[in-house]
């Protein structure tokens, strides 16, 4: 396991357990940063993926780790978060071209700001987020327009950036990637693939689907880079 980066510069990063928040994380820690790990057991389908975030935190050296409660199943609206069913994976829809049911409404605000609320608390501007709006699934809150009015948003909302100690800084170094291009950024930093997970629909046994946007994307991804896939996949599925 790493060790923690002895460094006052303090960074929160979001970690979901996938491998682009890896691959962020492992940039953050690059860059020096003492990093606060925080994912969210939101009422998502299956746990996994904070299983995923645990290991991420442990093998690339977070200075803490936090998981944060919230309750996104009672209001529903997403494939992720409800009893509608799991769509499978349209090879050839454009990205952008509709927004797929496994959005969830208004995640990625939510968790930036529990994320930024921890921020202050921690007396510093940076924020990682490891979001990608090059081979993605469409989401509204994965494109820049997005992360820079957050960001300016933030930066009229919190007390350390009116007082003028701390700027805030939404960090997103995967936002204009190819999957195959963050695969192999992650590869030159060391990480390990194969303790993340992307899959949206596993089985019992933990095993990705390989039919849903995300495992089509991950393995995509691999294939173009050129670096062989640890995913374990169901195969009665494929």
């Amino acid at each position: 396991m790493t060790e923690p980066a002895r460094n006052s510069r303090k960074a929160v990063v979001l970690v979901s357990g996938g491998l682009d928040s890896a691959v962020t994380l492992a940039v953050a820690r690059k860059e020096g940063f003492s990093c606060h790990t925080l994912s969210f057991d939101y009422g998502q389908r299956h746990s996994q993926e904070l299983r995923a975030a645990e290991n991420i935190f442990r093998a690339l050296g977070a200075a803490e780790h936090h998981v944060a409660a919230l309750d996104m199943r009672a209001i529903g609206g997403s494939a992720l978060t409800s009893k509608m069913a799991m769509p499978r994976s349209d090879p050839d829809r454009q990205p952008g071209a509709h927004i797929p049911a496994t959005y969830v409404p208004a995640r990625n605000t939510i968790f930036l700001s529990v994320a930024l609320a921890w921020a202050e608390v921690l007396e510093t501007g940076d924020i990682f987020i490891g979001v990608n709006a090059v081979d993605y699934s469409g989401y509204p809150d994965c494109r820049p327009e997005y992360i820079r009015a957050y960001e300016n948003m933030a930066n009229l909302a919190t007390r350390m950036a009116v007082e003028g100690t701390r700027r805030i800084r939404i960090r997103a170094p995967l936002l204009n990637l190819r999957k195959s291009e963050i695969i192999q950024k992650g590869t030159a930093l060391g990480v390990d693939f194969s303790i993340t997970h992307s899959c949206y629909d596993p089985s019992p046994g933990g095993l990705a689907c390989g039919r849903c946007d995300s495992c089509r994307l991950r393995r995509k991804g691999f294939a173009e880079a050129g670096i062989p896939d640890p995913t374990r996949y169901n195969r009665e599925e494929q």
